[in-house]
C-alpha cells in the first residue's frame, strides 16, 4: 500500500456485504483507473452504460470525471486498498437547482451496494449545493440501474421515451428516505460485524510466556469457556502454550483468523494491526492502553485500509454466548451466564459490575463488547446487532460520549420499540464530564438527557438502579400507568412504600366498594383494605394469595407491590406469604413486585410457580423506581414518533447567503450585530419587538418618537461587538419618556462607553407577561439542540438558565435535539418549571401557545439549515395572551460545516 493511498481524502463506509470502502472525491491521478474501470466493462454493461459500445466513450467519461473542479459538477468514487470500484458524477449544466447524475460500478463488483453507497453520497453533497433533484437517463431494458433509482427510498418519476427512460429524484430527506437509508445501513454494519462477535477461528497477540500476562487470561477465557471454533496464540520465541499451539506471526498461521485479539505494548498495535489486515483478518480487539495520538491514528488509518472492524483499545474484550460458538475473549473474572440481555459498556469496570450482576439475577448476557476507547465500534452498532440476532431482548448501554448522536437517536428509538434499551447516565455532573473526557478523551459539553428521552432509552442515575430495573423489565409485563396498589403484612412497611411512591410519582389507587368487600371478604378480622392495604400479621398464605388475585385482576390498578416482613405466627404456621405471591394463576397481567426489608441483596428473582420470576427488592424506593422507569417506558411505546416540525414562510437561501457573506468577512466568526441578527430572523419569520438602530443623539430621539409617539416609553440598549450581558454591564436604559430622557440616556452611554460603542438599539417598552428563554446550539457531540426556559431575572431563581449562562453555572436547561418533532416541542413547552405560567392562572388566561411553538419550530430549522450556527440565545421572549416576541437576539456564528448527520460513514 502505497502513502498515497493511505493520504488521499475521503470518509469510509460498509457495502452490503460489510466491505469496508473510501468514497473520495476524484483526483486527476485516478484517470487512467476510471478508463480501466470502463474498458473492463462487458459489451452489454458499456452498453447500458453509454447506450452504445465504444473504447472512446470510456476515455471521454474518464476526462470528463478527473477535468479540473468546475461549478455544478461532483465526481465521487468507491476504492478499497486503492482499487477504485465506481464512480458517481452529477454535473447541473448550469441549471440553479438540478443536476443530471451518472453511476457506473466495476465489473463483477454488482449487488454488494457499490452504486447505492456512492448515490447516497451524491445525493448528501448535491443537497449541500442547493439542488433539489437529478434526472438521469437509462435504457428501458438497465434493469438495476432502474431498481437502484427506485430503491433509494426518495421520489422518483419516470417517463418512457422511446427505448429509453427518464428518471427524476426529489431530493428531500423525509423519514422513508432515512428508513431506507437505515436498513440498508443496518445491514451492511451486522455484516461486518459478524467476523467480530461470531468467528470461526481466533488469534490472540501477546500471549506470551508469563501465566500473569493479559493475554495469558485472554487465552485461558477462549479456551476455558468452550470456544468451538480454532483457537491460535501469535508470540515470537514460543513455540507451544498450554493447549494451544504459538506462532511466531499472524501471516505465519495455518488459517487466516476472523478474529485478532491484540494484548501487546501500545507502540506495537499498529505494526501488529498492519500483519492482520495484509493477512485478510476482518476484525480487531485491541485492549492494549495507553495509545500515543500517533500510534492511535497509524491503527484506524491501518483498519480502514484493510477494511477491518476494531473495538478498542483500552477494553476488556468482546463475548458471545451462543452455544455453537461460546466466545469469551474477555479477561473479567468468572463465566458471565448466557442469556438474553446484550451489553455494551466504554468502562471496564462497569462491565465487569453488570456481567456480574446480570448472571446473578439469572437475566444472563446474550453478546457482551467493552467498548474502551471506541475508536471504531459504537454503541450504534451494538444496538443493530442485537436488533438482528434472534437472541437478545434486552439492551444495556454505559456510553460515556457518542459518535453520531442523531444517528444513535434514530436507532435507538427504532430498536427499543422492540426491547428496552437500559442505560446510566453517566456524567451528569459538571465533576462527572471532566472524567469523562478524561476518560474517553470524548469533551461532552450538554447533558444526554435530552438525547435519551428522544429515543426512548430507560436512563438509569446507578448501575444498582440499571440492575434493579432490568430485573423487573425482564420478569414482568409493564405497568400500562402509574396507578399502584400496596400490599403488606406490617403497617411500617407500607407506610415506606406509599412515601416512595408518592416521591417517584406513582399514585395509590383509590379503590372501588366492590374491591373493597372482596378484600374484607379476603383477609383477617383487623385488616385495613385502605391502600396500602394491610394485611395484619395473622395472614394466612391462602388469604394472601386470594387477596394479590383480586388486586392485580381490577382495572383500575396497573401495579401492585407487595411489601412482607416475616413474623413469628408465618413461622409458627409454617405459612410461606412469599409462595402466595409466587404461585399465581400464570404470568399475570399486571406487573407484581415484592419488598422484603430483611433481603441481604438489592435484587433478586424469585422463582415463579409458572416458570417465571417475580423480582425482590430491599427497600421500598428501588421496587417503586423500577415501576416508575415501567410507566414512562409504557407511556413513550404508546405515543407516536411525531412529526417533524415544517414551518412555512422560511428563506433558507438568503440564510446561507447572510451567514456566508458575515464569515466572508469574519473568518474568525463571532457575534452577529444587531441589523444582521435581525434580517437572519426575518428569514424564519421569527417575531421580533419593532426596534431602530441609531448611531447619534439625533437619531435615537427620532427613532424612539417614531417607534413610540411623544409620550410613549421606550428602552435603549447600548452595542459593540462582543457585548453580551446588557444588564450586568448596566448598558441598558429603560422607561424612557420624552425627548428629553432619550437624549440623556445616549449621553450617558455615549460619554461611558466612549470608545467602544458603535450604536444603540431603541425598542418600545415590552407589554407585561412572561419572560422566557430559547436558544439553539451547534454542540461538537450531539449537533443542533434547542432549549427551552424561564429568561430575565427569575432565570437564575428557577434555574432553567439560558444559554449564555449555561457554561458558567452548570445548570441545565431543557433541551432537545433538532430538528424538532411536535412532540418534541410540546414537551420543551411543557417540561419547564415556568410551564404553570404559560398555561393561565387565576385572573388571567394563556400565553400565546400556538405562537410560542411556532417559534421554537423555527428556531429549530434555523439551527439545522446553518451548521454555522455556533449558538443562539433569544433572552428575553416576552409571552403573552395572543403574543409571542423576541426582545433581545444574540446569535453567534463560526466557519466550518457539520457533517450530514445521517450519511452512511464509519468515523
Amino acid at each position: 500500500m502505497t502513502d498515497d493511498v493511505l493520504s488521499r481524502p475521503g470518509v469510509h463506509a460498509l457495502l452490503a456485504d460489510g466491505t469496508t470502502v473510501s468514497i473520495r472525491p476524484v483526483l486527476p491521478g485516478d484517470r487512467e483507473q476510471l478508463e480501466g474501470l470502463y474498458l473492463e466493462m462487458s459489451p452489454e454493461n458499456l452498453r447500458r452504460r453509454f447506450f452504445a459500445v465504444s473504447t472512446r466513450s470510456a476515455a471521454m467519461a474518464a476526462d470528463r470525471a478527473c477535468a479540473p473542479a468546475r461549478p455544478g459538477h461532483r465526481a465521487l468514487l468507491a476504492e478499497a486498498r486503492g482499487r477504485v470500484l465506481g464512480l458517481a458524477e452529477y454535473d447541473t449544466g448550469g441549471a440553479a437547482d438540478s443536476a443530471e447524475i451518472s453511476v457506473a460500478v466495476a465489473e463483477g463488483l454488482h449487488h454488494r451496494g457499490v452504486g447505492t453507497l456512492l448515490i447516497e453520497h451524491v445525493v448528501s453533497a448535491a443537497r449541500s449545493d442547493g439542488i433539489t433533484t437529478l434526472t438521469a437517463d437509462a435504457l428501458a431494458d438497465n434493469h438495476e440501474i432502474l431498481r437502484l433509482f427506485a430503491g433509494l427510498g426518495l421520489h422518483v418519476d419516470r417517463r418512457r421515451e422511446g427505448p429509453e427512460v427518464h428518471c427524476t429524484i426529489a431530493l428531500g430527506q423525509d423519514d422513508a428516505y432515512l428508513s431506507a437509508v437505515e436498513t440498508r445501513g443496518r445491514i451492511a454494519d451486522v455484516a461486518s460485524l459478524e467476523p467480530l462477535l461470531r468467528p470461526n477461528a481466533v488469534a490472540v497477540v501477546g500471549a506470551g510466556s508469563v501465566p500473569g500476562s493479559v493475554g495469558r487470561a485472554l487465552l485461558r477465557q477462549l479456551q476455558a469457556g468452550g470456544f468451538t471454533g480454532r483457537l491460535f496464540a501469535v508470540n515470537p520465541g514460543t513455540t507451544s502454550l498450554p493447549g494451544v499451539l504459538s506462532y511466531p506471526s499472524v501471516g505465519s498461521l495455518p488459517t487466516t483468523p476472523d478474529l485478532v485479539v491484540i494484548a501487546e505494548p501500545s507502540d506495537s498495535v499498529p505494526a501488529v494491526a498492519e500483519q492482520c489486515g495484509k493477512a485478510g483478518v476482518r476484525a480487531l480487539v485491541v485492549v492494549s492502553t495507553g495509545l500515543e495520538d500517533d500510534e492511535a491514528r497509524a491503527l484506524l488509518t491501518v483498519c480502514r485500509t484493510y477494511g477491518m472492524r476494531v473495538v478498542g483499545p483500552n477494553c476488556l474484550g468482546v463475548l458471545n454466548t451462543e452455544p455453537r460458538l461460546c466466545l469469551d475473549a474477555t479477561f473479567a473474572p468468572g463465566r458471565p451466564r448466557p442469556g438474553t440481555a446484550g451489553v455494551a459498556v466504554q468502562s471496564g469496570g462497569v462491565g465487569i459490575a453488570l456481567l456480574d450482576g446480570l448472571s446473578r439475577l439469572g437475566i444472563g448476557v446474550s453478546t457482551f463488547a467493552s467498548l474502551g476507547d471506541k475508536y471504531d465500534v459504537s454503541g450504534n452498532d451494538m444496538l443493530q446487532w442485537w436488533e438482528s440476532d434472534g437472541r437478545t431482548d434486552l439492551a444495556v448501554l454505559h456510553l460515556e460520549s457518542f459518535g453520531n448522536p442523531r444517528a444513535f437517536s434514530r436507532t435507538a428509538r427504532r430498536v427499543t420499540r422492540r426491547m428496552p434499551v437500559l442505560t446510566v447516565d453517566a456524567g451528569r455532573t459538571e465533576e462527572g464530564r471532566r472524567a469523562a473526557a478524561s476518560h474517553t478523551a470524548a469533551a461532552r459539553t450538554i447533558p444526554r438527557q435530552a438525547l435519551f428521552t428522544q429515543a426512548g432509552i430507560t436512563a438509569t442515575r446507578s448501575i444498582g438502579e440499571l440492575l434493579e430495573t432490568a430485573a423487573l423489565f425482564h420478569t414482568q409485563p409493564l405497568p400500562v400507568g402509574t396507578r399502584v396498589a400496596v400490599l403488606t403484612n406490617a403497617g411500617g412497611a407500607g407506610v415506606l412504600t406509599a412515601d416512595a411512591c408518592a416521591e417517584a410519582g406513582l399514585v395509590l389507587s383509590r379503590f372501588g366498594p366492590e374491591l373493597t368487600d372482596d378484600l374484607h371478604a379476603a383477609l383477617p378480622a383487623g385488616a385495613t383494605v385502605d391502600n396500602p392495604v394491610v394485611t395484619t400479621a395473622g395472614v394466612t398464605e391462602e388469604q394472601l394469595r386470594a387477596c394479590v388475585d383480586r388486586l392485580v385482576a381490577d382495572p383500575m390498578i396497573d401495579a401492585l407491590l407487595v411489601a412482607l416482613v416475616p413474623t413469628a405466627f408465618a413461622e409458627a404456621t409454617g405459612e410461606d406469604l412469599l409462595r402466595a405471591v409466587t404461585c399465581g394463576p400464570g404470568r399475570r397481567a399486571r406487573p407484581v413486585a415484592v419488598v422484603r426489608l430483611e433481603q441481604a441483596l438489592p435484587v433478586t428473582l424469585l422463582p415463579a410457580a409458572d416458570g417465571g420470576d417475580v423480582p425482590s427488592y430491599a427497600e421500598p424506593q428501588a421496587a417503586v423506581r423500577s415501576l416508575a422507569h415501567g410507566a414512562r417506558r409504557t407511556a413513550w411505546l404508546h405515543r407516536s414518533a411525531g412529526t417533524e416540525v415544517d414551518p412555512d414562510g422560511v428563506d433558507t437561501a438568503r440564510a446561507q447567503e447572510i451567514a456566508t457573506a458575515y464569515l466572508a468577512t469574519h473568518p474568525d466568526g463571532g457575534w452577529l450585530d444587531p441589523r444582521t441578527c435581525a434580517d437572519l430572523l426575518a428569514c424564519y419569520d421569527i417575531p421580533q419587538v419593532p426596534w431602530a438602530w441609531a448611531e447619534t443623539e439625533d437619531d435615537a430621539a427620532l427613532a424612539a418618537e417614531r417607534l413610540c409617539g411623544v409620550d410613549g416609553r421606550v428602552v435603549m440598549k447600548a452595542h459593540w461587538p462582543g457585548l453580551l450581558h446588557k444588564s450586568k454591564e448596566q448598558a441598558v436604559h429603560l422607561g424612557l419618556r420624552g425627548e428629553a430622557q432619550v437624549r440623556a440616556a445616549f449621553r450617558d452611554l455615549e460619554t461611558r462607553f466612549a470608545g467602544v460603542m458603535t450604536g444603540v438599539v431603541v425598542q418600545p417598552l415590552a407589554e407585561r407577561g412572561v419572560g422566557l428563554f430559547a436558544g439553539a446550539v451547534q454542540d461538537d457531540v450531539f449537533g443542533p439542540l434547542v432549549l427551552f426556559g424561564l429568561g430575565g431575572t427569575a432565570t437564575e431563581t428557577l434555574a432553567d438558565l439560558p444559554l449564555s449562562r449555561l457554561r458558567s453555572t452548570g445548570e441545565t436547561p431543557i433541551a432537545r435535539l433538532a430538528p424538532l418533532t411536535d412532540h418534541d416541542v410540546h414537551d420543551l413547552i411543557t417540561s419547564p418549571r415556568c410551564a404553570p405560567l404559560l398555561f393561565g392562572a387565576p385572573g388571567r388566561g394563556p400565553v400565546d401557545l400556538e405562537g410560542l411553538e411556532q417559534l421554537l419550530g423555527r428556531l429549530s430549522r434555523l439551527a439545522v439549515d446553518l451548521p454555522q450556527l455556533a449558538e443562539a440565545d433569544f433572552d428575553p421572549v416576552r409571552a403573552a395572551p395572543g403574543l409571542i416576541s423576541v426582545l433581545d437576539a444574540r446569535i453567534r456564528l463560526l466557519p466550518g460545516r457539520t457533517h450530514d448527520p445521517y450519511l452512511r460513514r464509519l468515523r
